[in-house]
């Protein structure tokens, strides 16, 4: 390895702040890239002329620093050390790479905000960048026209934001939870961190609340890091901004225990009234980022009710005092309105007889001690008497300054139902409803968030909607107890967990209480009729998912009204549509389980962490039968994803690896033959052909029951064949002639084919080898650039964009057409030299091209996907979609600017019922014009 001579100095280019400010806002330090991509992306570059003594020649710019320094631009942000460079290989590559050794890691990890009763922290985990030179990758982005692109085998660039609280009282556990994940230190997932290092003695990490200055010492004595104090404030505007900004589903409404989501325009989002209710009551006037202004605020908040409730009921927790809550009855203690007239109304001034008059009021006259009165019913009086006095005063100041819009935040809420629906009542009541009470599902952490932000190199401030995506607690839902938040260290301690939790049964579950009848309201209106809900020991975390930052994602150019789009058909708000569909997803869990552990070889470690996984899917299905959005607003993509989340989490990357292999060497065995029988079709008979064949092999799906059944009859080639000699149309949903029109044209005259066409294929083996992999090559034949779009990662059987590419080469062996594609696109990497020459054969040929879509479900969310794809899009003028997956579960009113055909056969009765109002193993076959 050579080091830079003193005539190999570094020129450092205008666009080194830029491309660095996007790599720390992609959540990337310098470990995360490999040392040609920090060159690349720098603008560095190796200049043999010029020497170090910044003897400049011919008007030159200033050259850099000599080695031995820093370059220091923002001092917030990280900077690239120069110190120690050396070329790594050949000095005489046109290009070659220059090894930085001395990078900091010094991207913070970790944010706090210490309040009166709880300590609330956000951390960031970072994903290790595992990509490899692709060859093929790079021929297919230099078309596309993306720079410093390279394949991902797990597509987010950034990291993880995670949720913890602890009660203040119980510091020394959040100070232990510090130091066993190392966050102070970088985290355990930090590739400098050795934990025989001395500590950084520099160390600084953000917090806010009056903790931040209460227990600096013992963060000092304890961890060894300076608390670097955030004004509250400022943080918690910082906070709510960030997520009603870049969260999608982060506010919602909750009346009578129904709970709605609002999506709300970011650029119609201010001004806003933001209500903290923390141990007191803080009352924001937000107007724009920074821009805000404390307006009101009460002593009587979170504090006030816990602190009451303790002496008056000994509760030990405001978690029990909650839960008493729940089982109470407010008429024994509460002076109502009947109760001063006879049981009568006073409707003169329209307060009906079981209108509260006075809190407490009835302990004045009742002869009756403390010790007389259900604690139940203290708390349930104790909480409307300060939840509906904070509703009332928020809609006054908002009234006050003619403001719509009210969020309330802070842990009193907690996700707690009965509170949310007696400041809803509030706030609906004396604004006659004019105003709507909103809250947001990560409530408690807004001043923490805040606090993180105000690392000014995390670079969340940029950050937009499509860039997050809102993935469920790793594992299991949280426990609470010694279980605080994700699991730690390694794979063994994680099924530990897993286990523990299901030992603890229903403890973790306090009873759903029935809502006492003629429960009553305050000053004039009626009492929330609703049940309230569940309530858990942590329910605020269970309302809380792991954000993922993902800054390569976009939203897909094509969508004709991306506001509008809804990717889920299926509404699992109908209770039993959700019943439903969780008794597919129960009952395929053993089939699942037995194929993800004999993909990892059977062996008893399989078996355990199989187990684990069917137990903490298990888990959230009940969670979630419980409380439908407590992950935020449901669809069944969402459970899907679920499913694969919980998969990988217990190491179970690819469950039916060996399935795909074997399926796909079947199916490219019988390609030859098939592509020899269309061949020797003529255009109208070859088109239909494709389609059937299309259609035919979408039945090779293993998330469906019904597929499953069919494996264990016959072999995958007898059921493709038997399923294209039953294709009979019309089919249930039949637009194959305006196609074929679209395509042929009609009265002799030839249509102008596409320009491009985007084909998001499904699954492995006979799906995509003897259905998709077809009619690609037959849009190619027509002249049509080709894009296979497929999964980022692994989901049941579909194919990925890792396996597309051999699955391509194989294909295009028997097959001209492929061949030569398959050499324009990159995809065949012996080619590549020709390719890259220029030579004739392929310079006239139209390019196979594969990309990835960004994610790792069966399903697909076209707000999210990778840069890639959407760089892809932007000349495409057809769009394919295939497969239950991406065409009915979603997608399937999913509306483009340009044409599109939505294939696909139907193998769950439940939706062929409900979408298309058919039976299993109808086809769709739906083309759209461009919009």
């Amino acid at each position: 390895m050579a080091g830079l001579s003193g005539d190999q100095v570094l020129e450092i280019d205008d666009k080194l702040e830029d491309i660095q400010n996007n790599i720390n806002k992609n959540g990337n330090c310098d470990s995360n890239l490999t040392n040609r991509e920090v060159i690349d992306k720098a603008g560095l570059v190796v200049r043999g002329e010029e020497n170090s003594n910044n003897n400049n020649q011919g008007g030159e710019r200033e050259m850099a620093p000599p080695a031995s320094n820093s370059i220091h631009r923002s001092g917030s942000r990280p900077q690239l050390d120069l110190s120690k460079a050396a070329i790594q290989g050949s000095s005489e590559e046109r290009d070659p790479t220059i090894l930085l050794p001395n990078q900091s890691d010094d991207i913070s990890h970790l944010a706090l905000d210490i309040g009166g009763s709880l300590i609330k922290l956000v951390y960031f985990s970072r994903h290790e960048d595992r990509s490899i030179d692709d060859k093929r990758k790079k021929t297919v982005q230099e078309r596309l026209g993306i720079s410093n692109g390279n394949r991902r085998s797990y597509p987010i660039l950034g990291g993880r934001l995670h949720f913890v609280k602890f009660e203040t009282s119980k510091l020394n556990e959040c100070l232990d939870f510090i130091s066993s994940k190392q966050l102070h230190r970088g985290g355990i997932d930090s590739h400098h961190w050795n934990s025989e290092a001395p500590a950084n003695e520099n160390a600084v990490i953000k917090a806010t609340g009056g903790g931040a200055y209460k227990f600096a010492d013992l963060f000092k004595e304890r961890l060894g890091v300076s608390i670097d104090k955030e004004d509250e404030m400022d943080c918690l505007v910082a906070g709510a901004n960030f997520l009603l900004k870049a969260i999608r589903h982060e506010a919602f409404t909750h009346m009578e225990g129904h709970k709605e989501f609002v999506q709300i325009d970011h650029n119609d989002l201010f001004p806003y009234l933001l209500v903290n209710i923390g141990s007191g009551v803080s009352m924001i006037k937000v107007d724009g980022d920074g821009k805000f202004q404390r307006v009101s605020g009460t002593n009587v908040g979170g504090g006030t009710y816990w602190g009451l409730g303790r002496l008056l009921t000994k509760c030990k927790s405001f978690d029990e005092l909650l839960e008493l809550s729940q089982r109470g009855d407010n008429r024994t203690i509460d002076m109502l309105v009947g109760d001063i007239y006879g049981g009568m109304d006073y409707s003169k001034i329209g307060l009906s007889a079981s209108t509260i008059a006075s809190s407490f009021g009835k302990a004045i006259s009742d002869k009756k001690e403390l010790e007389d009165y259900r604690p139940e019913d203290i708390s349930l009086s104790l909480l409307r008497m300060i939840s509906y006095n904070i509703g009332q005063i928020s809609y006054l100041n908002a009234l006050r300054f003619g403001l719509k819009r009210i969020f309330f935040g802070g842990f009193f809420i907690r996700g707690h139902a009965y509170t949310m629906d007696t400041i809803s009542f509030a706030v609906h009541f004396w604004s006659q409803g004019e105003a709507q009470a909103m809250f947001l599902r990560h409530e408690g952490f807004l001043g923490a968030l805040g606090a993180f932000m105000s690392y000014e190199k995390h670079g969340l401030d940029d950050l937009m909607v499509h860039h997050l995506v809102e993935r469920f607690p790793m594992g299991a839902p949280y426990t609470g107890g010694e279980i605080h938040g994700p699991p730690l260290g390694d794979l063994n301690e994680k099924i530990s967990w897993m286990e523990k939790f299901v030992l603890k049964g229903t403890e973790i579950t306090a009873p759903v209480p029935m809502a006492p009848p003629g429960t009553t309201g305050l000053g004039g209106f009626e009492v929330p009729s609703s049940k309230g809900g569940t309530l858990r020991s942590d329910a605020s975390a269970l309302n809380v998912g792991v954000l993922h930052l993902v800054p390569t994602l976009e939203v897909f150019p094509l969508l004709a009204n991306p506001k509008m789009y809804e990717p889920n058909t299926i509404d699992l708000s109908d209770h039993s549509e959700l019943e439903y569909w969780f008794t597919v997803l129960s009952e395929h869990m053993p089939d699942l389980v037995e194929k993800a552990v004999a993909s990892e070889g059977g062996t008893d470690d399989a078996k355990r962490r199989g187990d684990a996984f069917a137990r903490a899917f298990s888990a959230h299905l009940a969670r979630l039968m419980e409380e439908p959005a407590a992950y935020g607003k449901l669809g069944l993509a969402n459970l899907l994803e679920l499913r694969e989340e919980c998969l990988r989490e217990f190491q179970f990357l690819d469950a039916y690896r060996s399935i795909k292999q074997r399926e796909n060497e079947a199916s490219l065995a019988v390609l030859p033959d098939l592509l020899m029988e269309l061949d020797c079709m003529d255009e109208e008979a070859r088109l239909l052909t494709l389609i059937e064949g299309v259609l035919a092999a979408n039945i090779f799906d293993w998330g469906s029951r019904a597929c499953v059944d069919l494996y264990h009859e016959g072999t995958i080639i007898e059921i493709y064949r038997m399923s294209r000699n039953k294709m009979q149309r019309p089919w249930r949903v039949d637009d194959f002639d305006l196609f074929k029109e679209r395509m042929l044209g009609s009265e002799g005259k030839k249509p102008q084919p596409h320009k491009r066409a985007l084909l998001f294929v499904d699954n492995s083996g006979a799906d995509v080898v003897l259905g998709m992999l077809p009619l690609a090559r037959e849009l190619l034949r027509c002249g049509t650039e080709v894009v296979l779009v497929a999964n980022s990662l692994p989901a049941l059987n579909d194919v990925t964009a890792m396996e597309l590419p051999d699955i391509v080469a194989e294909a295009a062996k028997h097959c001209d057409i492929l061949r030569r594609a398959a050499e324009a696109g990159g995809l065949l990497v012996d080619a590549m030299n020709n390719t890259l020459d220029g030579s004739k054969e392929n310079a006239s040929s139209v390019p196979l091209m594969v990309v990835e879509n960004g994610c790792g479900s069966p399903c697909i969310d076209l707000r999210q996907v990778s840069s890639e794809l959407a760089a892809a899009a932007k000349d495409a003028d057809l769009i394919i979609l295939e497969g239950m997956g991406r065409a009915l579960h979603t997608n399937f009113n999913a509306r483009f600017k340009c044409e599109a055909l939505k294939l696909a056969m139907v193998k769950n009765q439940r939706l062929a019922e409900k979408l298309i109002k058919g039976k299993i193993y109808d086809c769709v076959c739906r083309y759209e014009p461009a919009n």
